[in-house]
């Protein structure tokens, strides 16, 4: 068979695919029955068993080294190796490691933590964190917020190493090298990209970390040496504290997000009526709570699901998420089904964020929100402040996850707790406590169940920089103009998954990915 043909059944059978599995997890997610998520899996099912055929995997292989196929037949050939490869093994080692997630995603379901034998929600311990000025308070609820930790450990370490275990069989010193290669990532370049980022904003982040310090120990009457984990905000730093003084939420009061989210679309060339119209915005009971953006099949058809009200976080989500939608939306109709994607997840995900960031814009807040010239020029410093304390603080705890999680798939059988302490007092600059109760880095359920992604949302910061950049000196200086959406639509949207993510960013700003973008947006 040649390539020509073969692609082309390949591509027949995968959009059926891919279709009835998005359809059944937007049902599912959408509606909480138990029946659907059944259905869900067993499209699941079907797809992974579609990858793991090793007669179409060898087909795929020869048609690579065939030297007979052009470059779009290359990029497709190239997605399913990727999707497939890392599908070769026995359906027993494949059966080992979706069990012990399937373990986990019922542990991280179904946990409560515990203050004072009294069980309590992830959103009472936030409560506690964001407002109590009681020291032993705080203290246990951060302690009850890493209880997760001694329940999943043991499990989360044997699918590590089970990972690892698969990645080994398929040639691999380890799961995390493997899952670099399959999404088109060298190791060794990330982390040098991310070893200059860390070195960049260390000075930065130094003083926006001693400023929020300087607010606690005013707050909680203390000394700042003595600020331990829990004085902050959030259980991992991941988010800065609010600006004392300073509430954004009330730019929304009484106003409909979806309308100056259309409006802020439209400004751009960028039309998402016919998205919002299929989309599902507001929470009701048994809903997944929180938002993402499904392509439905990748036929230009993408929608929505969001749980918002009036505030500046959910602001950011609708702006973020119709990134991801006008991303699928202006994809070329013509191309064939495996390259009609974004090149890449960090290239959603840089789109995502160029817009998840308009709300921090003075220009924006006096376009869309209509506040006046007057309180914009009393705000700007506020809010650009906001926006590069917010951006700092979120980056380096990006850091300390990814830095981490290489060193636990590639020795998992380390003191996992003090590998952890030692990176976040590096990076994050926070001391660890004196002692700890749990492993505290195994709370943190995307080590589980979303493996090797955290790498995606730095490299997507930092090409939202890069965007934004190229746009302000070579287009226009006011992003709410025609022309930007134009320049998305053809330069990135149009070409799907036809250039990899670092060709496609060359095209689009004249250079490969850089931190000095970002560098020069929030830390200079």
């Amino acid at each position: 068979m040649n390539a020509e043909s073969f692609l082309v059944e390949q591509n027949k059978v995968l959009h059926n695919l891919y279709k009835d599995l998005l359809l059944k997890g937007w049902m599912t997610t959408t509606t909480g029955e138990e029946g659907w998520n059944s259905k869900l899996q067993e499209a699941q099912s079907k797809l992974d068993s579609y990858y793991a055929d090793s007669k179409r995997f060898e087909e795929v292989k020869y048609l690579l080294q065939s030297n007979k196929v052009n470059s779009i037949e290359e990029r497709e050939l190239k997605d399913l190796y990727n999707n497939m490869f890392k599908n070769q093994l026995t359906e027993e080692e494949r059966t080992k490691s979706s069990s012990l997630k399937k373990q986990l995603v019922h542990l991280f379901n179904t946990f409560r933590p515990k203050i004072d034998e009294k069980l309590v929600t992830n959103n009472d311990i936030r409560n506690i964190l964001s407002h109590s000025q009681d020291e032993m308070e705080r203290k246990k609820a951060w302690i009850a917020s890493k209880q997760i930790g001694k329940e999943v450990q043991s499990l989360l370490i044997e699918l590590v190493k089970q990972r690892n275990k698969e990645a080994e069989l398929l040639g691999f010193k380890n799961f995390y090298e493997m899952s670099y290669q399959t999404q088109e990532l060298d190791v060794q370049s990330i982390f040098e990209l991310f070893q200059r980022l860390i070195k960049l904003s260390d000075e930065a982040y130094r003083r926006i970390k001693e400023e929020i310090d300087e607010e606690i120990s005013k707050e909680l009457v203390c000394k700042t040496k003595d600020i331990k984990p829990w004085y902050y905000t959030d259980p991992f730093f991941q988010e800065a504290p609010p600006i004392k003084g300073f509430n954004p939420n009330v730019f929304y009061k009484e106003k409909k997000l979806e309308e100056i989210a259309d409006a802020t679309f439209e400004s751009l060339g960028l039309n998402i009526k016919d998205i919002l119209n299929r989309s599902d915005l507001y929470p009701r009971k048994d809903k997944y709570p929180y938002g993402y953006c499904t392509n439905m099949g990748r036929d230009a058809k993408p929608r929505v699901l969001l749980n918002i009200d009036s505030t500046d976080f959910w602001m950011s989500a609708i702006l973020h998420e119709f990134g991801h939608a006008v991303y699928d939306k202006y994809i070329n109709k013509n191309l064939s089904f495996i390259l009609r994607r974004p090149s890449h997840t960090l290239t959603t995900e840089g789109v995502a964020m160029f817009f998840g960031r308009m709300n921090r814009f003075p220009s924006w807040l006096h376009r869309f929100l209509g506040i006046k010239d007057s309180s914009i020029q009393t705000l700007t410093p506020i809010i650009l402040k906001l926006s590069k304390r917010d951006m700092l603080v979120s980056m380096r705890w990006y850091l300390t996850f990814v830095f981490f999680e290489k060193e636990l798939y590639e020795n998992p059988d380390q003191d996992l707790n003090k590998k952890w302490w030692e990176l976040v007092e590096k990076i994050q600059f926070i001391k660890p406590p004196d002692v700890t109760h749990y492993p505290d880095w195994a709370s943190k359920m995307h080590f589980s169940l979303a493996p090797v992604s955290y790498q995606n949302y730095i490299l997507g910061e930092l090409m939202a920089s890069q965007i934004k950049n190229y746009i302000e000196t070579n287009l226009s200086k006011d992003l709410f103009n025609p022309l930007v959406g134009e320049y998305l639509i053809k330069n990135c949207f149009h070409d799907g998954a036809q250039f990899d993510w670092n060709h496609l960013i060359q095209r689009m700003t004249g250079e490969l990915l850089t931190p000095d973008f970002f560098v020069e947006e929030f830390i200079r």
